[in-house]
């Protein structure tokens, strides 16, 4: 019976051993992202900004979670984008990255066993009461680009001056809070008040650093996009920096007009092609022509509509708008002679003796 128990206890050991090691081998930032391990700075990238955008706390305020997983993907792309930190994660996971930590993989292991009774040498660990972390400022900066990065795509990179704490001597008081004090003041007299209680951290200074941060304009970015930068807003000195969010302001172009995913322009072209017909081609945004062909009378106002030469869509861009070419009719100038007057006349075959009266519809 004896020998049936201490199996038994060897085996919950085993268990919760490779369990402690399991969790104390770090989160998965892979997986976190959804991306695979071999994943290029590009996929990182693009799955960051769209997690980031859909687990962010301001549009999920109802989602309890949703602040722990943003924060998990912040931290996920903060290493895997680093091809430094990237390289030790993949080699050690997270603990790996604690820059002189003294990582002990028994740790938690025995302040399990320490809750029940049990020691391995350093007894229980109590955990820490977890409080509101104070953070820093958003920062949201317009950041204007053209029409033609908004259909194609590109990377800008961007100077950020980031103004960063650092410690030197001494202490100051900080976490400081309200708490209340029990004064006797007599033989069962007792006073209660409210009193300003403090602890003291290391003095800080703030110094500015330099930093080179890289925005992507993807393919059918929309005006007022914000594309966020996770820890890089304006510093809290007890707690956590605000984020750094670029909103897209798109640029007027002087030829095409964008109303969502669809492309507008105008075409100007003679008399003379808006009666006989014409073909041409039209410059799109990324240089490549649009062929355009037409057999029959246009009328001005008259409007040509070319599937897939709009904006590429944002959520998927395979998908494309329409782009939506209307001609207007350039008349000749100057006067005609009787005998061309005549000959008009002759083709147009319209005649000129009725006149008809629209009214002024609508009023």
């Amino acid at each position: 019976m004896a020998t049936v128990s201490g199996q038994l206890w060897v085996q919950v050991c085993l268990l919760v051993f490779l369990t402690a090691v399991q969790i104390l081998a770090g989160r998965d930032f892979y997986k976190i992202l959804g991306v695979p391990k071999d994943a290029s700075t590009n996929q990182i990238k693009r799955a960051y900004r769209k997690l980031a955008m859909q687990y962010h706390p301001d549009k999920n305020p109802d989602d309890p979670e949703a602040d722990e997983k943003f924060h998990d993907i912040g931290a996920a792309y903060e290493v895997l984008s680093d091809a430094d930190k990237r390289k030790t994660y993949d080699r050690h996971g997270e603990e790996g990255l604690k820059e002189g930590s003294n990582f002990d993989p028994f740790g938690s292991f025995s302040s399990f066993f320490g809750d029940f009774g049990f020691s391995f040498g350093g007894g229980g660990r109590r955990g820490h009461d977890h409080q509101d972390i104070p953070k820093g400022g958003d920062v949201l900066v317009d950041l204007e680009v053209t029409l033609e990065e908004l259909y194609t795509g590109n990377f800008v990179e961007i100077i950020r001056y980031k103004p960063v704490a650092r410690t030197t001597k001494g202490v100051r008081k900080c976490n400081c809070r309200q708490e209340m004090k029990t004064t006797q003041l007599g033989p069962g007299r007792f006073q209660m008040m409210q009193e300003t209680v403090c602890d003291e951290c290391p003095a800080v200074k703030m110094v500015t650093e330099e930093k080179i941060l890289e925005v992507e304009i993807e393919q059918g970015m929309r005006d007022g996009h914000e594309y966020p930068f996770l820890s890089e807003g304006e510093p809290h000195i007890d707690g956590e920096p605000g984020d750094l969010k670029f909103r897209i302001i798109q640029l007027k172009h002087d030829k095409f007009e964008r109303r969502g995913d669809d492309l507008y322009t105008n075409v100007t072209i003679s008399l003379e092609d808006a009666l006989t017909g014409f073909e041409m081609d039209i410059q799109h945004l990324d240089g490549h022509m649009v062929h355009i062909v037409r057999d029959k009378v246009t009328w001005p106002g008259s409007k040509i509509r070319k599937k897939e030469e709009g904006m590429p869509n944002y959520e998927n861009n395979n998908n494309r708008g329409v782009l939506v070419i209307t001609f207007d009719v350039e008349f000749p100038k100057g006067s005609i002679s009787d005998e061309n007057k005549e000959a008009l006349r002759k083709v147009l075959q319209q005649g000129s003796s009725q006149t008809v009266y629209n009214g002024l519809q609508g009023y």
